[in-house]
């Protein structure tokens, strides 16, 4: 438990609760009060050392968040900091208003898709993410005691308005009818704002914020979870449907068949547009993406460039490499070739429209046409396999050099665990960073080269030691 006094904090958190891209745990078990008053009192503590300690901080709709935010704020303020609290807004809001604001840093209190009874933070350190060893480095910190003498301020601020406005700014939305779900999460003040007096005809669905997600989890890449969306999408003869998960950051589109659109594809479908004014760019995805998606960037011209899963990981890449976008499978995306980089499922919404819109007036071409257009699809879904924690980068390190031994170098990729690709198909094997699993996943260029590298995964899996019955 943390001592909050006025010359020393110590603070030991539950191990399980510093993840690699950010902080989160069961709130009332392994995350409390206390834990939220340490992340901002250490936090604060590394800011102050190197500028004035301006912080955002905002927070999801989830039952638990206020208390959360009320802690973590007397945390910063005790460290010395000023914090603007913007209040409740998806994630990318609160990225939003830290650039806005001018900050040094910035907290979201989100449990993003997790079970109602979650909560965690999402941490940015000038405008970028803050992950892996910084959070490592805050427990330990916090660990070794903090000495908190500071008498910091807080204000109310609003940045509402001003992230609606540029959202809506330089998008053509075109013409069509669409169907929101923002799944009762935090997302959905600022849809119903978004869509009202720009064009088209446009239906929310679960907008009001209620941390229990009484109609649906706010999962937007879960079949299940799109079900009511497509039943709406369906009923109203849309052209299609936009899903967001909890807190904005992740995106699901669905088009008027009910087809759901993989992130890898949603990627691939709004390259199109950026490598007409980008010759030549970068694209990235993360190893988890099909060999669909990469051919239709390197058909535009672009050069698809697969990178390490997790959010955190492909903003810090996507920077790096100034290339204009970025995307996930699980449906982060992130834009910037005239937005910030960050993963904001609603600008990425705008922008969805917007090459809509262009497909529109150059052939009267449709997303359902692009679909129709792509060569049949033989993958398997995203496969976890257990694992416990303190063995699946070991299992993953073995299962590494099982496969280098039998298949060359120049055919693995080993960014994020083991991607091996033929001429025939792909397959990885790579370690979960959020829960205790190995994640696998396959494509081939027909079923039966699909099974010859499930079957090869197989294989290896059980060399390993590790039983797996397949997809």
């Amino acid at each position: 438990m943390a001592s909050r006094t006025n010359l020393l904090m110590k603070h030991k958190f539950d191990p399980t609760i510093l993840r690699s891209y950010d902080i989160r745990g069961q709130f009332g078990k392994t995350l409390n009060t206390d834990d939220a008053f340490a992340i901002g009192a250490g936090f604060g503590d590394q800011i102050k050392k190197s500028s004035a300690g301006h912080i955002a901080v905002g927070r999801d709709g989830r039952l638990s968040s206020p208390v959360l935010a009320a802690a973590l704020i007397d945390g910063l303020k005790r460290a010395g900091c000023h914090v603007y609290d913007i209040g409740i807004g998806p994630t990318p809001m609160l990225y939003f208003a830290d650039r806005h604001l001018n900050c040094d840093g910035a907290i979201q209190v989100t449990g993003s898709h997790n079970p109602p009874d979650y909560n965690g933070f999402k941490i940015v350190r000038d405008h970028q993410s803050y992950f892996g060893e910084d959070i490592q480095n805050l427990g330990e910190a916090c660990a070794l005691g903090l000495s908190l003498v500071g008498a910091g301020t807080s204000e109310q601020v609003s940045v509402f308005d001003s992230y609606i406005d540029r959202l809506r700014k330089n998008i053509d939305f075109g013409d069509f009818s669409v169907v929101w779900d923002t799944g009762n999460g935090a997302a959905g003040p600022a849809v119903d704002a978004l869509v009202t007096g720009i064009s088209g005809t446009h239906k929310t669905l679960f907008t009001d914020v209620d941390g229990q997600f009484p109609n649906h989890h706010p999962n937007p890449v879960d079949p299940d979870t799109l079900k009511l969306l497509n039943e709406q999408v369906h009923s109203a003869g849309a052209e299609c449907g936009i899903g967001f998960d909890g807190d904005g950051d992740r995106i699901g589109v669905i088009d008027k068949t009910g087809r759901q659109v993989s992130g890898d594809l949603l990627t691939a479908f709004l390259s199109l547009d950026i490598l007409d004014r980008h010759k030549g760019a970068e694209i990235l995805f993360d190893v988890k993406s099909s060999s669909t998606a990469l051919d239709i960037v390197r058909r535009a011209g672009g050069k698809p460039h697969l990178w390490r899963t997790g959010h955190s990981h492909m903003k810090k890449r996507l920077k790096e490499l100034g290339a204009p976008l970025a995307g996930e499978m699980s449906g982060h995306i992130f834009i910037a070739d005239d937005f910030y980089g960050f993963d904001d499922a609603l600008y990425v919404a705008c922008r969805f429209l917007s090459r809509l819109t262009h497909m529109k007036q150059k052939g009267n071409e449709s997303l359902t046409d692009f679909l129709d257009r792509l060569p049949p699809s033989f993958t398997t879904p995203e496969c976890h396999i257990h694992c416990p924690d303190n063995e699946k980068f070991t299992a993953v390190e073995r299962l590494s050099q099982q496969i280098g031994a039998v298949m060359p170098a120049e055919q693995m990729n080993l960014i994020d665990g083991v991607r091996l690709t033929t001429a025939s198909g792909w397959c990885l094997i790579r370690a979960s960073n959020t829960e205790p699993a190995l994640v696998a996943r396959a494509q081939g260029e027909n079923e039966a080269a699909l099974d010859e590298m499930i079957e090869f995964l197989r294989k290896q899996l059980r060399a390993a030691g590790i039983s797996w019955d397949g997809p």
